[in-house]
């Protein structure tokens, strides 16, 4: 077995080990409920996200420890044992059983937004976004048109002067978050994309 589908059973595992919730932290029947429910929608979305990574051959085993380390305030650590075997575990923040599935779908996430991005398509366009002026209340920023070319972003920046700020790449029309937001919106749809991928 690779070290990559080691990582994918341990997550697994975790993932669907039980939370161990006590119902005596809770005030009432229907207060423990709509919390085991909300844990099993982690559980259900974890395993989602999970077979994403799974069958995307190009995220590497690295990727997903270091998006894990980066993830959730790093409190979910992927490591290899000296035996060989992979060991998935949560430091708790408030509460494991209503934290630890979270944590999973913030580092698996993570590991699809960057590979997400590094295969982003060529930028359509260019924009150039002023730094912003001070109106009294808030800063008004203006945005150049849409510019073909990466050298015409550049010249319309320095002709703006100082107040102007680094030109900024178009994927068909969306900056690079927005491309990203609407590109797991497509593939996991608006309730997943908008707990993990915002």
């Amino acid at each position: 077995m690779d070290k990559k589908t080691q990582v994918i059973a341990a997550l697994r595992a975790f993932i669907n080990q039980r939370p161990g919730l006590e119902f005596g932290n809770y005030g009432s029947v229907p207060a423990y409920r709509a919390e085991l429910r909300q844990i099993a929608r982690d559980k259900r979305e974890a395993l989602e996200l999970l077979r994403a990574v799974e069958w995307r051959g190009s995220i590497t085993t690295e990727r997903i420890i270091d998006a894990a380390k980066g993830a959730y305030s790093g409190r979910l650590a992927i490591e290899q044992r000296d035996n060989g075997a992979v060991s998935v575990e949560y430091c708790a923040g408030q509460y494991f059983p209503t934290e630890y599935r979270k944590a999973a779908c913030a580092a698996l996430a993570s590991a699809l937004w960057r590979h997400a991005a590094d295969s982003m398509p060529e930028p359509s366009a260019y924009v150039v976004e002023s730094f912003g002026k001070w109106n009294g209340r808030r800063f008004e920023h203006e945005t150049s048109k849409p510019l073909p070319l990466i050298e015409a972003a550049e010249l319309h920046a320095s002709l703006g002067g100082s107040e102007y700020g680094d030109d900024q790449k178009l994927h068909d029309g969306l900056r690079p978050g927005d491309w990203l937001r609407a590109h797991f919106r497509k593939e996991f749809g608006r309730s997943i994309a908008s707990r993990w991928f915002r």
